[in-house]
């Protein structure tokens, strides 16, 4: 299996985020990928290679072009307000507020095109965001050519991030962009399943009233697990998207036992859906040691994912979401992709 992987992640690090009343460095740090990068060399899993450039023509396909355009400004802009520390919005256009003018002020800005405190920008985050976004086209173009399957290394992730907003670590989708990338290379159907502890917000937002792709999201119940606004298993589409989408809400303590009963009812569903190939948000964070997830997975049980997928028998793109129990993400990662390959 080829993994893609670039060395500017690392910019994106140092960066501050808001947690229950507290700034407090950011969960989601260059170590992460570090890990996943050298037990993907020790494991022999395959080459790892570079990623090639792409325009942002791909990420516009999912994303409003405004936002997309936003995103290098954020930190010129930052520092040219004289602002300190991390560029981090504070107020954000909620209900009974204005949402259809945009502001000009950068902090103002920030949290028009954000949902929460979580998705911050240091001096290397935008390099680091577009390096993200060139791994998943260029993994996605390994499993085009005719390779069975590929693992983008994507840092930031970015399953959080919807059409016009931020949030949660994420800032391009890449799941989403990788997605409509094969819709438009003619691909008739695309299937996401994402198996993150936190649920794939963005991605369901932005595919939500469709039937060529179809969504399928294993997570912990959004009552009371972040992202707490979607995720509930009554949202299965709107318009011609309704029944492409299924939620998968579980909760706090499920062991692999439970949680593999939502994986199987999600893979039959996908082979019933018949998808030309599948994207695999690669979330890890339902380890039962990860800091910010409440799920009881051990690390035995990741081949286990990797090998369910395998069955499908489709090309598979493994794109690389969450997971922050760092010194067990690389071994938990690659073990999906181990057990994928075994299979």
């Amino acid at each position: 299996m080829k993994t893609v992987f670039s060395p500017l992640h690392a910019g994106h690090g140092g960066q501050m985020e808001l947690v229950a009343g507290e700034i407090v460095p950011g969960f989601e740090k260059p170590s992460r990928a570090e890990f996943i990068r050298a037990r993907v060399e020790s494991e022999k899993l395959g080459p790892i290679l570079a990623p090639k450039e792409h325009a942002l023509d791909a990420a516009k396909r999912v994303h409003r072009a405004d936002y997309i355009d936003f995103l290098p400004t954020v930190w010129p802009l930052w520092q040219e307000a004289g602002y300190p520390g991390s560029a981090m919005p504070f107020t954000w256009p909620t209900r009974g507020l204005r949402a259809d003018v945009r502001p000009t002020r950068i902090d103002a800005l920030m949290g028009y095109y954000s949902f929460d405190a979580g998705a911050t920008f240091v001096k290397g985050t935008w390099d680091a965001i577009k390096s993200s976004y060139d791994v998943g086209l260029t993994a996605a173009e390994i499993v085009k050519a005719g390779e069975r399957t590929a693992f983008a290394l994507c840092r930031p992730p970015g399953h959080h991030a919807g059409a016009a907003f931020m949030g949660g670590y994420c800032f391009i989708n890449n799941a989403a962009v990788v997605a409509q990338w094969y819709r438009d290379q003619g691909a008739a159907r695309v299937a996401i399943l994402d198996v993150d502890y936190h649920h794939g917000n963005g991605t369901q937002e932005i595919f939500y009233e469709r039937d060529d792709v179809l969504v399928l999201n294993l997570h912990g119940d959004p009552n009371t697990e972040y992202p707490f606004f979607l995720g509930h298993a009554d949202e299965r589409g709107v318009g011609r998207g309704e029944g492409f989408n299924h939620n998968y809400p579980m909760p706090a303590g499920t062991p692999w036992t439970k949680w593999s009963e939502a994986l199987e009812d999600a893979c039959n569903k996908l082979t019933a859906y018949g998808p030309d190939v599948v994207v695999v948000s690669l979330g890890v964070d339902t380890f039962e040691k990860d800091p910010i997830s409440q799920f009881k997975l051990k690390s035995e049980d990741y081949p286990r994912i990797g090998e369910r997928i395998a069955r499908l028998g489709l090309p598979t793109l493994f794109v690389m979401e969450g997971g922050y129990a760092v010194e067990e993400i690389g071994v938990n990662a690659v073990g999906v992709l181990t057990g994928f390959e075994g299979a």
